[in-house]
């Protein structure tokens, strides 16, 4: 009986390689971050998780995270039709300016963002009379979250709009039915799953950002800190044991997060199979 072979040459000294890659680069800080939080104690990890300040934080953090994410849903799935369905002038720097958050460091962002902003600066300036306030309120955080969040939507739904034939719309038209029936009946089912997938990638994004974040935010106590800026609090009171509590806390809802993602994407790549 002759031995299975592998498509990929040296599967074993490759496969052994990823695995002590992966160990390095992840596994190992991962057991290092539960092991300092494990060294603290369970009354310690209580009491650091479950301070008032730092319970205002996540819903800072989670909940505007999830208001940006479902902005991103919208607005996202419509620039991902436009620019897979239609030809117009600029169309190309469009396209690149919404993969900018990817290339754009975070703290750039975020400075960017305070200088629009800030009661004195550009825009600023124009709504504070109307007493509407963007920077160092919690509607500054919002839209620093959908600035970073909004490539993963467009990304993740862009390549499906764009394998979706023309023909079976024009045959939904054909057959009588109106453009909501096509669009309810014919596209929104094929994009859902991918639309959600953008929409769990842009959340989780958002829920761990800190450079664009804590420049805009003002990082007003119960008002508008976030989550990581309470690790790095931490850190400079050297309570080392206290940021890893909050870092595992983050980590937990991150793999949430993540698993949640990785389910859609696989949800939605068998239901494309079957349609």
């Amino acid at each position: 009986m002759s031995k299975k072979r592998h498509i990929l040459p040296g599967f074993n000294l490759s496969l052994g390689w990823s695995v002590t890659w992966l160990s390095m680069i992840v596994l190992l800080p991962l057991a290092a971050l539960i092991g300092k939080t494990a060294s603290g104690g369970w009354g310690h990890f209580w009491e650091t998780v479950t301070d008032p300040q730092v319970v205002a934080s996540y819903r800072i953090s989670f909940g505007i995270s999830l208001i940006a994410a479902l902005i991103n849903g919208v607005f996202g799935l419509m620039a991902a039709w436009i620019f897979a369905r239609y030809q117009f002038p600029g169309r190309r720097f469009m396209e690149a300016a919404t993969d900018l958050p990817f290339a754009l460091p975070t703290a750039v962002a975020g400075i960017a963002l305070t200088a629009l902003y800030s009661p004195n600066e550009w825009i600023g300036k124009w709504l504070e009379p109307l007493g509407i306030k963007i920077a160092f309120t919690p509607i500054g955080i919002l839209l620093a979250m959908i600035f970073i969040g909004f490539p993963f939507v467009v990304r993740s739904v862009q390549p499906v709009i764009s394998e979706l034939s023309v023909d079976v719309e024009e045959a939904a038209a054909c057959l009588g039915a109106t453009r909501w029936q096509t669009l309810k009946s014919v596209v929104f089912p094929t994009l859902v799953p991918s639309l959600l997938t953008g929409v769990i990638m842009a959340y989780g994004r958002a829920v761990g950002e800190y450079g664009s974040i804590v420049f805009i935010s003002g990082n007003i106590p119960f008002k508008t800190e976030i989550t990581p800026l309470m690790i790095v609090h931490k850190l400079e009171q050297y309570d080392y044991t206290g940021a890893a509590a909050i870092g595992f806390t983050m980590l937990v809802a991150s793999l949430l997060i993540v698993c949640a993602g990785n389910f859609l994407q696989s949800w939605g790549n068998r239901f494309r199979e079957r349609t």
